[in-house]
């Protein structure tokens, strides 16, 4: 069994170069094979991108966070242009909405995710998107911006309504669950699962958010590693009755097809 981190900050676990590979041999040794590595900035992505660039496994996103909204880099739609172009970067993003801590303002948040969706099409890559207290505005510019690659979004916190719109209106998306898949008051996403992707399996991946949202079962612990990312592979399939084995194998399908990466 082999299993997929579609989302990992891994210059967010640790500082250290040494230490971050370190998080990738533990993860390998826990079956979790393949990461994409997440940054929200582009001056994080150039470091993190330099010390991993050449580690078996790991892939990269590119991309600026609505967090960096005001402040995302001299000529940073030509900084990704000339990233994406490197090996092993396969999305872009993370990009989207965050109207909860309400980075900048409304309207330039648009313009940047609208401006990354454009980059994602233009480059044939998967979007990987943010939302906080945004999916309204998100799914509006999806419906008419999303990129033929797809949109993954990342630590899916709407519910099983919006999931069913979003499937409904025959979106390219998939839904990406993090540890808080694991926790007992999170019914939206216990919902969702098993009242809509249960038979929409195709559609779901998983993730660790490193270093955040970590699994119940780790709860001790001050972060989470790509390491952790089975404890979700195991709830996810007992949510659904369903063998591990045989989920973990969907879960892997479903990455590398998103992600535009060859199973073996």
């Amino acid at each position: 069994m082999q299993l997929f981190d579609t989302h990992a900050h891994i210059g967010l676990i640790y500082d250290d170069p040494l230490e971050q590979l370190r998080v990738v041999q533990q993860a390998k040794l826990a079956g979790v094979t393949r990461i994409i590595s997440i940054n929200n900035s582009l001056h994080d992505f150039k470091i993190v991108y330099n010390t991993l660039k050449s580690v078996n496994g790991v892939y990269h996103a590119v991309g600026v966070a609505p967090s960096e909204i005001t402040n995302p880099g001299r000529d940073w739609i030509s900084t990704i242009e000339e990233s994406v172009k490197l090996p092993n970067v396969v999305a872009i993003g993370e990009t989207g909405l965050d109207y909860f801590k309400q980075y900048g303002d409304k309207r330039t948040q648009i313009e940047m995710f609208i401006t990354q969706l454009e980059l994602a099409q233009k480059y044939n890559l998967p979007v990987i998107i943010h939302n906080r207290d945004a999916g309204k505005d998100i799914f509006d510019v999806l419906k008419e911006r999303i990129p033929e690659s797809g949109a993954i979004f990342h630590c899916y916190s709407e519910n099983a309504s919006y999931a069913r719109k979003c499937l409904d209106a025959g979106l390219n998306v998939y839904f990406s669950f993090a540890g808080n898949l694991t926790y007992r008051n999170a019914r939206n996403l216990h919902e969702t699962v098993l009242n809509v992707l249960a038979d929409h399996l195709d559609r779901v991946l998983i993730e660790t958010e490193s270093p955040f949202m970590i699994p119940a079962e780790y709860r001790e612990k001050k972060r989470t590693m790509p390491a952790y990312l089975p404890s979700t592979a195991r709830f996810l399939s007992e949510m659904l009755e369903k063998p591990l084995e045989e989920v973990a194998a969907q879960l892997w399908t479903n990455s590398c097809r998103v992600f535009k990466l060859p199973e073996a």
